[in-house]
C-alpha cells in the first residue's frame, strides 16, 4: 500500500475518477445523501490516499485557508468499506496533520465532523466548538485542532 498526496493538477485521470467514485459510494449511495459532490473546492485542494493495486482504500482532502473555513480543513475523510477496521482513517489523518504542520506551516485544523465520529477526532486531538447541526441532513459538529 502507498500513500500519495497531490494537488488537483498532479492527479491523474484515473485517480480523479477513482477519487469521485469512492466518495460518491460512502457519502451518496451508503450514507444515502444527496448533495453537491463536485463543489469546486477539489482544484483547490491537496489530496491524500492510500492506494493498492491501483484501487483507493482510503482518501481525504485538505483545503487551504479560506476556501472552507478562515483555518486550513480537512474534509471527505473516508474508507472504502472494504478495508475499514484496519486503522486506515487514523494513519490517514495522522498523516495530513503532520503534512500540514511541517509542510503548510500551519497549527490549526478545523472539521466539520458527523457527530458519531466525535470520538475518534478527539482521540486525535480534535476539540468540539459547536453545537449539532445537520448538514445535509447528517448530524455534524465543528472541531478544532490547535498545535501550540
Amino acid at each position: 500500500m502507498n500513500w500519495e498526496m497531490k494537488k488537483f493538477t498532479e492527479l491523474s485521470g484515473e485517480e480523479v475518477y477513482e477519487i469521485l467514485k469512492l466518495r460518491n459510494e460512502v457519502f451518496v449511495i451508503e450514507q444515502q445523501c444527496i448533495y453537491e459532490e463536485c463543489d469546486g473546492k477539489d482544484k483547490k485542494s491537496y489530496h491524500l490516499f492510500a492506494k493498492e493495486n491501483g484501487e483507493i482504500l482510503a482518501y481525504l482532502r485538505i483545503l487551504e485557508k479560506g476556501i472552507s473555513y478562515n483555518e486550513i480543513s480537512i474534509g471527505r475523510v473516508l474508507t472504502d468499506k472494504k478495508y475499514r477496521g484496519k486503522g486506515l482513517a487514523r494513519k490517514m489523518m495522522l498523516r495530513a496533520i503532520e503534512f500540514i504542520e511541517n509542510h503548510l506551516k500551519e497549527k490549526t485544523i478545523r472539521i466539520s465532523a458527523q457527530e458519531y465520529l466525535l470520538n475518534f477526532y478527539s482521540s486525535l486531538g480534535f476539540v468540539k466548538v459547536s453545537d449539532v447541526y445537520l448538514e445535509d441532513d447528517i448530524p455534524h459538529v465543528e472541531m478544532l485542532y490547535k498545535n501550540n
